[in-house]
C-alpha cells in the first residue's frame, strides 16, 4: 500500500512525521544525533513548495602554508550532473590531510580522496548515505594501504586524516578518521559536529586530563586513528538535518589550529561571499604563523528538498 494509500486509509495516524515549519518537530533522525543540543535551531524556516529542490554554493581553498616545503592536503568534490541523481546520489565534499612528510603524505592523502570520489559516483542509486559513507571510507584506507605497498620503502609508514560529508535532500551525513573537522555554522555560531581523534582528545574523553591539560599536552597533535596505520579504519559517522542559509565548513588542522569557529562564524555566515571567506581563512591562518598546510571546502545549502522516510524509502513533506 503506497504513501497516499495509507494517508487517506488512517487520516492523522501518519501526520505527525511531517515536519512543522513554525513548531519545528523533531524527526526520529535528531533524536540519534549527539551533538543535536550543541546546534541552534533555526530562527525561521519558511516553508518550501513542492518543487523545491536541494541549492548549495560551495567553495574551496588550499595553501601550503609558510613553514612546509610542500601540500600534503588534498580535497576534492561530487557534483550531481542532473536532478535526478541529485536525489538519487546527492553532493559529495571530502578533504584529507597527509600524515609523514618524507613518507609521502601527500600520496597517502590523495589516494584517500580519489578513492572516496570514485566510491560515490558509483554507488547504487538511493543507497542511503549513512550506509555508504562507511563503506566508501574503508576502500579509501585500503587504497592508502595498496599505495604504501606499491612505494616500497619510501612509502612506509604514509597515512592520512579524511572527513567527508554526503548531502541529499535536507540532510548531510558526515564520516571521518583522524583530526580534519567539520563545522555547522548556523544564525552567527559555528559547531564542530566531528571529534578529533586524537591522544590528547581520547585522554579528555576519559577524564584523564581537562581541555586546558590537553591543550597544553605533547600529544595534542599525535593521532589515534588515520586512514593506512591498520587493516580496518575506525570511522565515525553522524547525521544532521540542514537549513536554508546553514553553512558547511570542512578543514584541517592547520586552519583549525590557528582561527577559531567563532572567527569562522564571523567570515562565513550572513551571506558572505565564500570564496572570499576562503580566501580570509587561509590567510588568516598564515598571518598566525602557517605552520601547516592550509585546506578549507566551505558549502552554503540555499535551499532544501524536505523529506521524510517509510520503511526506508523517502517521501515528499509539504
Amino acid at each position: 500500500m503506497g504513501i497516499a494509500q495509507l494517508a487517506r486509509k488512517f487520516g492523522q495516524a501518519i501526520r505527525p512525521v511531517r515536519i512543522s515549519a513554525s513548531g519545528l518537530a523533531v524527526s526520529q533522525w535528531e533524536l540519534k544525533d549527539s551533538f543535536r543540543s550543541r546546534i541552534p535551531s533555526p530562527r525561521s524556516v519558511e516553508g518550501s513548495s513542492h518543487l523545491s529542490m536541494l541549492e548549495l554554493e560551495f567553495a574551496e581553498r588550499t595553501d601550503v602554508g609558510r613553514v612546509r616545503e610542500h601540500n600534503e592536503d588534498y580535497h576534492g568534490h561530487v557534483a550531481p550532473a542532473t536532478p535526478a541523481r541529485a536525489r538519487t546520489h546527492g553532493w559529495l565534499f571530502v578533504l584529507a590531510d597527509g600524515v609523514g612528510g618524507h613518507e609521502q603524505g601527500e600520496v597517502a592523502s590523495r589516494a584517500a580522496v580519489e578513492s572516496l570520489m570514485d566510491g560515490f559516483q558509483k554507488a547504487r542509486d538511493g543507497e542511503a548515505h549513512a550506509a555508504l559513507l562507511p563503506r566508501l571510507v574503508q576502500q579509501a584506507n585500503a587504497a592508502v594501504l595498496n599505495a604504501a605497498h606499491d612505494g616500497g620503502r619510501a612509502a612506509a609508514g604514509m597515512a592520512t586524516t579524511l572527513v567527508a560529508c554526503a548531502i541529499r535532500f535536507d540532510r548531510v551525513t558526515v564520516a571521518h578518521v583522524g583530526d580534519s573537522r567539520c563545522y555547522l555554522i548556523r544564525n552567527g555560531q559555528a559547531v564542530q559536529i566531528t571529534r578529533d581523534h586524537t591522544v590528547a582528545n581520547e585522554q579528555i574523553r576519559l577524564g584523564l586530563v581537562s581541555s586546558q591539560e590537553a591543550g597544553e599536552s605533547s600529544t595534542r597533535h599525535i593521532l589515534s586513528r588515520s586512514l593506512g596505520t591498520e587493516m580496518v579504519a575506525n570511522v565515525e559517522t553522524n547525521d544532521h538535518q540542514i537549513f536554508a542559509g546553514d553553512v558547511l565548513l570542512l578543514c584541517c588542522d592547520g586552519l583549525h589550529g590557528e582561527v577559531s569557529a567563532s572567527e569562522m562564524a564571523a567570515l562565513c555566515g550572513h551571506g558572505q561571499d565564500l570564496h572570499a571567506a576562503a580566501e580570509k581563512l587561509v590567510a588568516l591562518a598564515n598571518d598566525r604563523g602557517g605552520n601547516d598546510n592550509i585546506s578549507v571546502q566551505l558549502v552554503r545549502i540555499r535551499d532544501v528538498e524536505r523529506m521524510g522516510m517509510y520503511r526506508g524509502r523517502p517521501y515528499k513533506l509539504y
